[in-house]
């Protein structure tokens, strides 16, 4: 609003008393003070509100404007309530410095005229605001350049002066202003709160905004969703936008311009899902090529493709993990593989991590009600090298298990599985039945949302009838293909010693004796074995586990 503006209603009661040229300076908000020094406060654009206490003798007011007119406050008024009078010696200060002065009197509050001006500020601010949303829905609409979620977080910001952030329904942040003075950053757990706070309410069949207060701040958070369709088909993928304020007395005009921030962000989440339709499409014809017991050959040459679309720039093919998802709702009548695709492209991504394009780097496939993720890792400096562990289970779920099982509520489930890595073709079938089965005891346990890896099926699992021999394999190969390689390359003789020495019963010098070697040099082959493997030759279940990977091979 124009300083003009605040001379044509009446009732504020401002008379002006200097500076009618600069009438057209525009006003940015308000401020009330009697320090001496204000400046550390004002940022520009202020109209002051004082009834000046602090002046104690005629040069005070020299002093005083002098600050306001450095910090560019847009104009001065001055209550008569404390002098009778606005002083001389102020208007003159104020002429000098070309700075608006405004008398007011006596029986107008400072509320009064604060909150006339916060409401006036603040509708042209959401009519400049909603111009430039649609501006930038139509951008966004005919292409790619719009400029993402942040460009219209930054206009919140800066001109309603509201903090928002979009958030996945993990609780992992999309997008938040780039402002440098926007504020502290949303803790990763604040943001798992507010989605599971977001995901029970809607759960609840309430329209948003969901108005919650968590550790004292005020938050509303408004769905951004695809409408038309099951809710459970689309709660557990879609974004949301989370606000720094209680929305439940904004006017009419303030909430759809909000909503109209949702469905512009829902803009950017359809075209960068779309993005996702190549990695999707490799993922699908890996599984197929492996569930259909295609030849390692071909199976490789279609990983060969998939590794640079994943991981630009690598060299070499890396190894690989398998993750799997089944999401299941009691009636049956909803299909939880798109949903399980779309919380595996989330769940991937580190949570640590800002922003959606991490996930380029991950290929999910569905099927029915379960989801397949093909997950590269790095590749080891050395073959069979245990430093790459990959995913595990409890770790995949530990940030999202609270948030998601809120949004599953009392009629939903989701249970993963997680398989070891591979670095061939040849063990990507095992992988898969080794996490389709890592999956079914995850579904044994109780909870809405469980988990359970490779490391499970190790000692147990593998010993049952029914476990097909696929998984069997993949066992022995994860425990024993590190070794072979090492011997190919080295000829260190490491399984000859390791059967010896789980045939010496893990006696030094037995086994030291039998292969006619120094206890040292034995000593130093076990260790390489241990490094090689990950696993400790001193404890019982993982000398038994070795002990069955021989007896398979």
């Amino acid at each position: 609003m124009r300083l003009r503006a605040l001379l044509d209603t009446p009732t504020l009661g401002l008379r002006l008393l200097g500076g009618e040229d600069e009438l057209d300076r525009t006003v940015r908000g308000v401020m009330t003070t009697d320090l001496r020094d204000p400046s550390r406060y004002l940022s520009g654009g202020e109209l002051v509100l004082t009834g000046l206490a602090w002046r104690r003798e005629p040069d005070d007011s020299e002093r005083f404007v002098r600050i306001l007119a450095t910090a560019g406050v847009a104009g001065l008024a001055a209550g008569e309530a404390e002098l009778g009078s606005v002083p001389d010696d102020l208007v003159e200060a104020c002429v000098r410095h070309r700075l608006p002065l405004f008398s007011v009197v006596e029986d107008v509050s400072f509320a009064s005229i604060t909150e006339h001006v916060v409401r006036q500020v603040s509708s042209e601010r959401a009519g400049d605001l909603a111009a430039v949303v649609d501006r930038h829905r139509r951008l966004m609409t005919s292409g790619p350049t719009g400029g993402g979620p942040e460009v219209v977080l930054d206009l919140l910001g800066s001109d309603l002066d509201l903090r928002a952030w979009v958030l996945s329904p993990t609780g992992r942040q999309i997008a938040g202003s780039t402002l440098a003075d926007s504020g502290p950053e949303l803790s990763g757990e604040l943001a798992a709160r507010l989605a599971g706070e977001h995901l029970a309410a809607a759960r609840t069949g309430r329209r948003g905004p969901h108005r919650v207060t968590l550790d004292g701040s005020a938050f509303s958070l408004f769905p951004i969703r695809h409408e038309g369709r099951d809710l459970r088909q689309t709660l557990l993928s879609d974004w949301l936008l989370a606000v720094e304020a209680d929305a439940g007395d904004w006017p009419e005009e303030r909430l759809d311009l909000l909503h109209g921030v949702t469905q512009l962000i829902a803009v950017e989440r359809d075209r960068r899902d779309a993005a996702r339709t190549v990695r999707r499409r490799l993922a699908q014809e890996v599984l197929e090529l492996v569930q259909t017991g295609a030849p390692p050959a071909e199976i490789a040459a279609r990983l060969r493709v998939a590794a640079p679309v994943l991981l630009p720039g690598l060299g070499a093919a890396p190894h690989w993990q398998i993750v799997v998802a089944r999401v299941e709702w009691e009636d049956g009548d909803v299909p939880g593989g798109p949903v399980a695709q779309s919380l595996l492209e989330e769940m991937l991504v580190d949570p640590g991590t800002f922003g959606p394009e991490p996930s380029d780097r991950i290929a999910v496939a569905h099927t029915g009600d379960e989801a397949v993720a093909l997950v590269p890792l790095p590749v080891p400096d050395e073959p069979g090298d245990a430093s790459t562990t990959g995913l595990h289970a409890d770790e995949l779920l530990s940030v999202v298990r609270e948030p998601l099982g809120r949004g599953l509520s009392d009629d939903g489930r989701l249970t993963v599985g997680v398989s070891a890595a591979v670095h061939s073709a040849e063990g990507l079938r095992g992988a898969l039945e080794e996490a389709r089965h890592a999956r079914r005891v995850a579904a044994a346990r109780p909870g809405r949302v469980c988990a359970a890896g490779h490391e499970e099926l190790a000692s147990h699992v593998l010993l049952l009838p029914f476990v097909p021999d696929d998984v069997r394999r993949a066992f022995t190969a994860r425990l024993l293909d590190p070794l072979r390689d090492y011997d190919r390359k080295h000829r260190a003789e490491l399984i000859p010693t390791l059967e010896a020495f789980l045939d010496c019963d893990g006696s030094w010098t037995r086994c030291a004796s039998r292969l006619h070697l120094h206890v040292n040099t034995l000593r130093y082959r076990v260790g390489r074995i241990e490094q090689l493997t990950g696993r400790d030759l001193s404890r019982l279940e993982d000398k038994l586990d070795f002990f069955l990977a021989l007896r398979m091979s």
